[in-house]
Formats: C-alpha cells, structure tokens, sequence
C-alpha cells in the first residue's frame, strides 16, 4: 500500500485509494459532505484548501489526517 507524501518541495502529493481515505473522514467528521472531499489528480491544493477551510485546520493537520485515514485501510 503507497503512502501519501510531501515532497521535498512542500507540495503535497495523493497516494493509495482516495474513495477508501475519504470514507473514513466522513465517519470521523460528519460535517464534510462530497463535495468538500472531491479530489482529481493533480488537485491536491485545492482539496487541502477545502478540507482546512472546513475543518478549520492548518495544511499539516489536514495532511496528517489524510494519513491516519490511509493508514486505517
């Protein structure tokens, strides 16, 4: 199973089943709907932007949470 990255650069960069990571945000965070957890390849700023706005969280914690649903899979 691939892991999610953060390239040397800072930039983010999706790894493993997006469909499976975004399940188990929904259970932890009733709040997100669909669309705030629409993400397309390439587009990993935009769902970060989302995902921090919703959740009134910073990038690293956004990320942070991304891998904890990763690893739950």
């Amino acid at each position: 199973m691939e892991m999610n990255s953060i390239n040397y650069d800072g930039a983010f960069k999706m790894r493993g089943n997006w469909n499976n990571q975004s399940s188990q945000l929904k259970l932890k965070f009733p709040v997100l709907t669909d669309c705030d957890l629409l993400y397309e390849n390439g587009e990993e700023k935009e769902l970060l932007r989302r995902l921090e706005k919703k959740l009134n969280k910073n990038r690293i914690e956004v990320i942070e949470l991304i891998k904890e649903a990763q690893h739950r899979h």
